[in-house]
C-alpha cells in the first residue's frame, strides 16, 4: 500500500532515463526490471505524459511513442542533462532536504546530507543559518511536538483523526518512539484511553500538545512488531472485495490493503478490511462510478440504499 506511493516518484524520475538508455524496450521487460506489474508500468508512462517544463504545452511535456508493446521517448524534457534549478527551485530543495535528514527513519542520511551540502554549494546557500519556514504544515508542528515530549520524556494529549472509523478523538498518551513505517511517520505510545500501545499516524495528528507530567509507559508496554508488516487482521473487520477504477486507484494507496491484482483494463481488484459498515458506505459513496462492490452483499445492499435514497432526496430537491 503505502511502499507503492513512496516508490513511484524514484521509479518516475528513472523511467525517463531507463528508456533513453533502451529505445524500443519492451513494457514488460521494463516493468520486471522495476519490479512492478505491467498495469503499474502503463499508469507511469500516463503520468509521465502530464510532466515536462514549465509552460506544460505542446513540447514542453514528456513524450513517448508506442509500438504494439515496446515504448521510446521521444522528447524527454531536458531530463538528460544536468539539472539545472532556480534560485527559488533551490530553496525549496533544500528545506525539502533538510526536513528530510530530520525524518526518523531515513533509509541513508548520509546520502541526503551529501546531496544538501552540493545544492546548498551550487546555490550559494553553504555557511547559512537553517531557513525558518513560517506557515508548517499541521504534520511538521505534530511532528516538532512529538520530538520535544520523546527528548523530554513528557506526555502528550493529542487529537487524532481515526480514518478507519472517520472518528476524532482525544487521548492522552505516554511516547515511546518515532518509526518509519511504509513511507509514513508513526508515533508510536502507550495510549492510556485504550489502554494499550497504539501506533499514530503523524500525518492524522489534529493537535498535539506537551503535558507537563512524565511519560510513563507501563512496564508491560511492548514496541510493535512490525517485521511482518504494519497492518494485521483483527477480529472485529469485515472484508470487501472491490474492483476501483483508475481515479479510485488511490484508495489502495491511502487505505491499507490486503490484495491489489490490476485487472488489464486500468482497473484493479482490492480486497480491503473495515471495521464499520457505515464508514465504509461514505467512502464508496464518494467514489461514485469508480468503484464495484463484489462483496460482502450486505455492504452491497447498503451502498444501493444509501445511493437510492440520495437520488430520491436530489429529486425532491430539483422538484421544489
Amino acid at each position: 500500500m503505502s511502499s507503492a506511493v513512496s516508490g513511484r516518484l524514484p521509479r518516475l524520475l528513472a523511467l525517463v532515463p531507463y528508456l533513453l538508455a533502451r529505445p524500443g524496450v519492451r513494457i514488460d521487460e521494463a516493468a520486471a526490471d522495476f519490479g512492478v506489474s505491467e498495469g503499474q508500468l502503463r499508469r507511469d508512462l500516463e503520468l509521465l505524459w502530464m510532466c515536462g517544463l514549465p509552460g506544460y504545452g505542446p513540447g514542453d511535456l514528456i513524450d513517448l511513442s508506442f509500438d504494439s508493446d515496446t515504448v521510446t521517448v521521444t522528447f524527454d524534457a531536458g531530463m538528460s542533462r544536468p539539472l539545472r534549478l532556480a534560485a527559488a527551485e533551490a530553496t525549496a530543495l533544500v528545506v525539502a532536504l533538510r526536513a528530510l535528514v530530520d525524518t526518523p527513519g531515513a533509509v541513508d542520511t548520509d546520502a541526503v546530507r551529501r546531496a544538501l551540502a552540493k545544492i546548498e554549494a551550487a546555490a550559494g546557500l553553504a555557511g547559512q543559518a537553517p531557513m525558518v519556514v513560517g506557515l508548517a504544515t499541521r504534520e511538521e508542528a505534530a511532528t516538532a511536538t512529538v520530538r520535544e515530549a520523546l527528548d523530554r520524556r513528557r506526555a502528550l494529549r493529542l487529537r487524532y483523526y481515526t480514518a478507519s472509523r472517520d472518528a476524532i478523538s482525544d487521548r492522552i498518551v505516554d511516547p515511546m518512539r518515532l518509526l518509519l513505517l511504509e513511507g509514513r511517520s508513526y508515533l508510536e505510545a502507550w495510549c492510556r484511553l485504550a489502554e494499550a500501545v497504539r501506533l499514530f499516524r503523524l500525518d492524522r495528528i489534529e493537535e498535539a500538545t506537551l503535558l507537563d507530567h512524565a511519560s510513563r509507559p507501563p512496564a508491560h508496554a511492548r514496541p510493535t512488531d512490525v517485521s511482518a508488516g504494519l497492518f494485521r487482521p483483527a477480529p472485529d473487520q469485515q472484508v470487501a472485495v472491490l474492483v476501483l477504477g483508475q481515479d479510485a486507484a488511490w484508495v489502495a494507496e491511502y487505505y491499507p490493503v490486503d490484495e491489489v491484482v490490476e485487472l488489464g483494463d486500468g482497473t484493479s481488484r482490492v480486497r480491503m478490511r473495515y471495521a464499520d459498515e457505515a464508514w465504509m458506505v461514505r467512502l464508496l459513496l464518494g467514489l461514485g462510478a469508480e468503484v464495484t462492490v463484489l462483496e460482502p452483499a450486505p455492504l452491497a445492499a447498503a451502498l444501493r440504499r444509501r445511493a437510492s435514497a440520495a437520488l430520491r432526496r436530489a429529486e425532491h430537491l430539483a422538484s421544489g
